[in-house]
């Protein structure tokens, strides 16, 4: 792509909650121009529209696409829409940045993702996780080769009580197979799995085994009003190409206080990312390294070029689309990470481990067009 700093012009499609807060982060991202709204609450779309000085709204979905004005479109529906919207969108030559999960469903998401290699057209999946200071220091450390080989990452995710809806917030879509297929694992899980994925290079997957868990009570009235049918805790272990494994703890609920962060282990080193740390042992002597990654993040911005364009998601594609810097492949990995969360959907069903080949040839559309 020819280099360009030119606005980007965006379409957001869904002003609900999600849609908000995207539009509330490209008020402060240079280069980004949202020209256009869609959602079919004409009242709110028009309300959102006005709240936020975008000139135009609509509530067909096509007449935005159909303008040849608009750079790239931000998807911000339930997962099950994620994959018609999307595809409608690249076909109508449009950029796509979608929220997570990716999908509803693996087959759905590798749709997405052929559509755009077909159409060439960027996509890219929110995944704020890979943008965290965190993150980047544990790919720092990792690209110079201190871990050693690397053989397992552990991906943890934790709430207290923290379920949409039936715990107090959100709607009861979040909380319903038919819109958002799937609970704890699509709601955090896939921020901590794609990190892991994205630090340890993506590997492709073999095998999964899960299960899943809905055991905490919830308020008898609110369980009534939300049809809630998803998992509250995940579990998985996965093994990955070139001997990796990977081990998966997601939680909505949970009656423990806290899990240990994510982390990678390697032959020579190891690193947790929440709190941070970085583990090496010297001949007889363990070390155990804080860092400082406020000090990090300085040096990222002001020593080296184009740090602000890892400051976020958003910032990201924006600055991907103006040239600025390469895309993260962010849809390649969110598409691995719904090849393991299907995976471990499918082996609480089948009671066993699958293949990465069963996954694929028994994954569902569960896409809803608008």
């Amino acid at each position: 792509m020819e280099k360009s700093l030119n606005p980007v012009r965006v379409g957001v499609i869904g002003t609900g909650q999600i849609g908000k807060f995207h539009l509330n982060s490209y008020q402060e991202i240079p280069g980004a121009d949202v020209v256009g709204v869609v959602d079919i609450d004409e009242a709110e779309v028009q309300r959102v529209a006005e709240h936020f000085g975008v000139a135009d709204c609509y509530t067909d979905l096509r007449q935005l696409l159909a303008r040849d004005d608009i750079d790239a479109v931000d998807v911000c529906l339930h997962n099950n829409y994620h994959m018609p919207v999307t595809v409608a969108a690249l076909e109508a030559g449009k950029h796509v940045y979608c929220e997570k999960p990716m999908a509803g469903t693996y087959i759905d998401a590798k749709r997405m993702l052929e559509v755009a290699q077909a159409t060439g057209r960027h996509l890219s999946i929110q995944l704020n996780t890979l943008f965290a200071s965190e993150t980047k220091a544990a790919k720092a450390i990792i690209e110079t080769g201190e871990l050693g080989k690397i053989y397992h990452a552990r991906s943890t995710g934790h709430r207290r009580r923290g379920r949409p809806y039936v715990d107090g917030y959100g709607s009861p879509t979040f909380v319903q197979k038919e819109h958002s297929a799937g609970g704890a694992l699509y709601d955090m899980g896939v921020y901590h799995i794609a990190r892991m994925l994205y630090l340890v290079g993506n590997p492709a997957v073999e095998r999964v085994s899960g299960k899943t868990y809905q055991e905490t009570a919830i308020d008898a009235q609110r369980l009534a009003h939300s049809g809630y049918n998803v998992e509250e805790l995940g579990l998985g272990f996965v093994r990955l190409a070139g001997g990796l494994t990977l081990d998966i703890i997601e939680s909505w609920a949970v009656h423990m206080d806290s899990f240990e962060g994510s982390s990678v282990f390697g032959s020579e080193g190891g690193v947790r990312l929440n709190p941070f740390g970085f583990f090496r042992s010297l001949g007889d002597l363990d070390l155990d390294a804080s860092a400082n990654l406020d000090g990090f993040s300085w040096r990222i911005h002001n020593v080296r070029e184009n740090g602000d364009a890892y400051d976020s998601p958003q910032q990201h594609w924006i600055a991907a689309l103006q040239g600025r810097v390469p895309l993260l492949p962010t849809a390649e990995i969110a598409l691995n990470t719904m090849l393991i969360s299907e995976g471990i959907y499918l082996s609480e069903r089948l009671g066993r481990e699958v293949t990465a080949g069963e996954v694929q040839e028994m994954s569902v559309s569960t896409a809803i067009n608008v």
